[in-house]
């Protein structure tokens, strides 16, 4: 850039970030209570900064500036002055080089070099003057991108199948992945991967966040860093260690070509804290520009921050900067990128007001308006640590929630825990009970019995216990409550009959979560048996700890386990009785579910049924009919028999002409099912597991 361009005219304070213009960029920062800012450039390689230049216009509590000549590839970061008073929630510190909020793109990762906190470590109340910009991130200036043209395929809620992966962890030992391609997103679009997931089966692939993220401050000295990125700084960039140099185009060609794959693609966000984490964190951004802005500060002492997130702070989504940070953050990805959707971590804190959590909130009323984002799919994990923040059920349409309902009740149910008949019945069904209101329906319950936090679920019927040494937090870290067994030996074990058991355990879960009325979530590995070794918390294991193994994934039992799947998720996109859009049994002006819960005997379930206290077989009829009443597809017979001996359970009549094929005995191995045709109410001695067969006329 010639010497003479280096100066900032007035700019336009109306789009935030940096905004390439007809002769050069405009820059536009919040930072209402600064008393200066200054925007610094750097070299090509972002080492040596070149020029400070100072912004001399705010308006609304915006910086702006203009800069003659300005390209793309520029790179800057930002200083600004003001006070330094934590007793107030002001952390001004202009030693410390920031990265923009709205960076798009960054030239190198976070790192938590003693410069970056901005505090003196010897005495916390006053301001480091170490300079950081050498261990802090440069902002880059992408070039002007026209919208993400065509769209991805749209599931309804009955159809999708949603896989959650993490890119690193699905690609790092993938032996088909070119190496210099392995852990970023241009893998997940290798024809390997591709195919691997399209003869799978699965619809949505939901990624594990991408944004740029800090490590946690506790993890430098444990040797350990942040792997799984629910620790964001910044919430628009692509974590440069998951892409080449220009990420975001990698990852709008990766969304392009896994549409055209069939798949659609939803990103893990989290907006409920940033990587800054609490008043002993570092100023990378945000606490630098608008502390008392971005973040919700505690009224009694604004030194320390509000924690209803358990990292550290909490962004305060309920006034302007967090908020149109998070609205112009979600539109990105949708506009620049072409994602179909989103699953908000700890999403209680989107409707956190002063008085609790309000689905009337301003973050969930501007979703809802917004005219993008009321088109892309919206996912609440509905808990946090926060006030009232168990919010299950909750949240309205269009939003649909994780269920952990559907976890815990159906790890219960497999583990022999007593009386859960009624309450497996419930989640098979859609959960009513939990999300029939609001104008909701079975959509909203995103089933799952595992995902990245917890057991694999081979874990789950390998350990009692959680196995987190490798953690460097003694076994603290990680729930308790993991409803888990361990089929007699904690760990691996030689023994062929409880291998089998735990496979066949396993085989039970994945029918669970395949055939069940809602929305299945699959983790990925769980279909050929993935484990971590009983650690339920890998969030810093960056290892083959949490990588997929796939040497396991081409093993003979993998690949049994990996087809098991396979036939479970074509059973559920062939018939229709699998893919209720409406809660099962509830009849609807279009098509619908009916259900008839069955004892052993095949006869209808009564009270004294339903009370039985003792784990128990539990079988039923399911068949799509149309808004008159009439059949419009194949009739279902489903049990799920959780004894560890064999259960005489009797098929229940068939209609005139027709018979029952057997179609799936979890409780077998894979490789020596046959199809097996019964006549109508024929006994069928069933091991524990899951049977499915349909109702067929008879040749």
């Amino acid at each position: 850039m010639p010497r003479h361009a280096l100066y900032l005219e007035p700019g336009n304070p109306l789009e935030l970030g940096a905004t390439l213009t007809d002769d050069g960029i405009n820059f536009a920062v919040w930072s209402p209570e600064a008393e200066r800012l200054e925007l610094c450039l750097f070299d090509a390689k972002g080492n040596q900064e070149t020029a400070r230049l100072v912004f001399h216009e705010q308006r609304g509590g915006v910086w702006h500036g203009h800069l003659p000549g300005g390209r793309a590839g520029l790179r800057y970061g930002l200083r600004a002055y003001g006070e330094y008073k934590p007793a107030e929630g002001l952390l001004f510190n202009a030693h410390k080089l920031l990265v923009d909020p709205y960076a798009k793109a960054l030239d190198r990762p976070f790192t938590l070099h003693p410069s970056v906190f901005g505090f003196d470590p010897d005495h916390p109340g006053r301001p480091d003057h170490r300079d950081s910009a050498a261990h802090v991130p440069k902002t880059i200036v992408l070039p002007a991108l026209a919208p993400f043209s065509g769209e991805g395929p749209r599931y309804s809620g009955g159809q999708t199948i949603i896989y959650e992966l993490h890119v690193r962890g699905l690609t790092m030992l993938h032996p088909k992945v070119p190496k210099t391609l392995r852990g970023q997103l241009a893998a997940l679009r290798q024809p390997a991967v591709i195919s691997y997931l399209q003869t799978l089966g699965v619809t949505t692939l939901e990624l594990l966040p991408i944004a740029a993220w800090a490590d946690d401050r506790h993890l430098p000295a444990l040797g350990l860093a942040n792997y799984w990125g629910y620790n964001p700084v910044t919430m628009m960039a692509v974590d440069p260690r998951l892409a080449g140099r220009d990420a975001l185009m990698e990852l709008r060609e990766t969304v392009a070509a896994l549409h055209a794959a069939g798949f659609e693609v939803i990103l893990d966000v989290v907006f409920n804290h940033t990587g800054e984490g609490d008043e002993l964190g570092p100023t990378l951004c945000m606490r630098g520009l608008d502390n008392r802005g971005y973040y919700r500060l505690h009224p009694d002492d604004p030194a320390v921050y509000i924690n209803d997130s358990g990292c550290g702070n909490c962004l305060a989504l309920q006034r302007e900067p967090a908020l149109r940070l998070t609205m112009d953050a979600l539109r990105h990805w949708v506009q620049a990128a072409g994602v179909d959707g989103f699953r908000f971590d700890l999403a209680p804190a989107l409707g956190r007001l002063e008085t609790g959590f309000s689905v009337e909130a301003p973050l969930m009323q501007a979703i809802q308006q917004d005219p993008v984002l009321r088109q892309v799919k919206l996912i609440a994990e509905p808990w946090d640590i926060g006030p009232g923040g168990y919010q299950v059920g909750q949240f309205r349409s269009p939003w649909s929630e994780w269920n952990d309902s559907f976890r815990d009740d159906v790890r219960k149910f497999w583990r022999g825990d007593a009386g859960m008949r009624g309450a497996l019945a419930t989640r098979l069904a859609g959960s009513a009970d939990l999300f029939d209101h609001h104008g909701r329906d079975i959509d909203a319950s995103i089933n799952f019995i595992t995902a990245h936090d917890g057991f694999t679920l081979a874990d789950l019927v390998t350990y009692a216990h959680k196995h987190n040494e490798a953690n460097g937090e003694e076994n603290r870290d990680g729930t308790q409550d993991n409803y888990s067994w361990n089929n007699g030996v904690e760990g691996p074990t030689d023994d062929p009959h409880i291998i089998e058991q735990r496979a066949a355990d396993q085989r039970a879960l994945l029918a669970t979560l395949l055939l069940a009325g809602g929305t299945p979530m699959l983790t990925a590995g769980d279909e050929f048996g993935r484990t971590q070794h009983g650690n339920n918390n890998a969030y810093v294991q960056d290892t083959p700890m949490s990588w997929m193994d796939w040497q396991l994934a081409a093993s003979p039992a993998g690949q049994r386990r990996w087809a098991f799947t396979q036939r479970l998720i074509a059973l559920r996109r062939r018939y229709k009785a699998l893919q209720a859009e409406h809660f099962i049994g509830r009849q609807a002006s279009r098509e619908w579910v009916d259900v008839r819960w069955l004892d052993p005997e095949g006869e209808p379930l009564h009270e004294d049924g339903w009370k039985q206290p003792d784990p128990a077989p539990l079988a039923f009829l399911l068949a799509p009919m149309n808004g008159s009443g009439d059949l419009v597809g194949e009739r279902l017979w489903l049990c799920f028999q959780p004894l560890h001996h064999p259960q005489t359970c009797r098929l229940p009549a068939a209609r005139d002409g027709h018979h029952w094929l057997l179609l799936l005995d979890s409780a077998r191995s894979e490789l020596e099912l046959d199809h097996a045709v019964y006549s109508s109410a024929e006994s069928l001695a069933l091991g524990r597991g899951v049977s499915i067969a349909v109702e067929l006329l008879r040749p």
